[in-house]
């Protein structure tokens, strides 16, 4: 059996890291601060001009009609660049809600429209997992769950308050709405779009954690203590070594809920908890481990380290935190809350599928 990915989607990935890096450089991260919405629908435009918010659309609505296999690649890059647009809601979450909901009417009328660069939707976890939405402000479409149904509302009919965040990219709000039948479009798994949010968080974790390693080498390579760079030191050489360790065994288990969430698989939620659990572990493993090599220096704002450490902290709180998947992978594997098997075993009571 083969678990590379094809030369499509590598070549897919090396494309978008070609666009972010000449396009979202660090820079302009920065100067999205600055602006009121903390967001460029210009720079949107031009995600969609190389099919990342319609990569998950289907081909007769505009989209790619691409699988989490395909996409898991490019979020991977997204946090390597600390993208601050909201690619995570539309095109992880938002797209696939859609198109489960079998509402012919909301899709014609928006999965073109986020295909093209010209739509947003801002998607709301559930109070379970966050009773805030983010990117709300600047959505043109809020999909909201209520009681298991799902709203489609009008950003106009909704008063929104903003919410502090450590990380300046991230934009969170309360949304004040009242349901009704003229908003709900159906009925969807909550399960689903978490595991599409979380798959999404871990993914794009892989990339910040990557990023902290090489700004972590390249700082330890110039930097001199006692006439050497401190990279020469063992105990720097076995911290980094440490990291990229965990990232790199974080990869396996993103991939594999990548393709638990593309497959629907039956073990897809405790596929997914496993990863984001650890990818999350390993990106602000590498955070501190990154701000300890640069020492003094990385608490300074000009000193770009802190802005993937602030992703790899808020990515972590997103879609369900380290504990609630952690606690989640619990209920399945003592208790058989839900379906966890890998590689032949199953937890105990967990119903086993049937042989093929």
């Amino acid at each position: 059996m083969e678990f590379l990915f094809s030369e499509d989607q590598r070549m897919l990935q090396k494309t978008v890291r070609d666009f972010l890096e000449g396009e979202c450089p660090v820079e302009a991260v920065r100067a999205r601060w600055e602006t009121e919405s903390g967001r460029s629908l210009e720079f949107w435009k031009k995600l969609a001009e190389i099919g990342v918010p319609g990569l998950l659309v289907p081909e007769a609505h505009g989209g790619l009609g691409m699988d989490e296999l395909d996409l898991v690649l490019v979020l991977e890059e997204c946090g390597r660049a600390a993208l601050p647009e909201p690619v995570i809601a539309t095109a992880a979450v938002a797209v696939p809600l859609l198109c489960e909901l079998g509402d012919t009417e909301l899709q014609e009328a928006w999965l073109p429209r986020i295909a093209a660069g010209d739509a947003i939707v801002a998607v709301g976890a559930g109070s379970s997992i966050s009773p805030f939405v983010a990117d709300a402000h600047v959505a043109d479409l809020l999909l909201l769950p209520d009681g298991g149904a799902i709203h489609a509302v009008d950003p106009a009919a909704v008063s929104l308050t903003a919410q502090p965040a450590n990380d300046p990219s991230q934009k969170l709000f309360t949304v004040d709405w009242t349901p009704g039948p003229g908003t709900r479009v159906g009925t969807a798994d909550d399960a689903a779009s978490i595991d599409r949010g979380a798959l999404a968080c871990a993914a794009q974790q892989l990339g910040v954690g990557d990023r902290l390693i090489e700004m972590s080498v390249a700082y330890a390579t110039q930097r001199k203590q006692f006439g050497v760079p401190i990279g020469s030191f063992q105990a720097v050489k076995h911290q980094l070594a440490n990291c990229a360790v965990k990232v790199e065994y974080a990869r396996s288990l993103v991939y594999r809920a990548a393709h638990s969430v593309a497959r629907a698989t039956r073990c897809r939620s405790v596929d997914v908890s496993m990863a984001k659990a650890q990818a999350s572990q390993a990106a602000v493993f590498a955070a501190k481990t990154a701000l300890q090599v640069h020492g003094a220096i990385g608490y300074t704002w000009e000193q770009d380290l802190h802005v993937w450490m602030r992703r790899a902290w808020s990515l972590e709180r997103a879609w369900g935190s380290s504990t609630w998947h952690r606690r989640r992978i619990a209920d399945a594997v003592i208790d058989g809350a839900l379906p966890a098997e890998s590689f032949g075993y199953s937890a105990p009571g967990a119903p086993r599928a049937a042989p093929a």
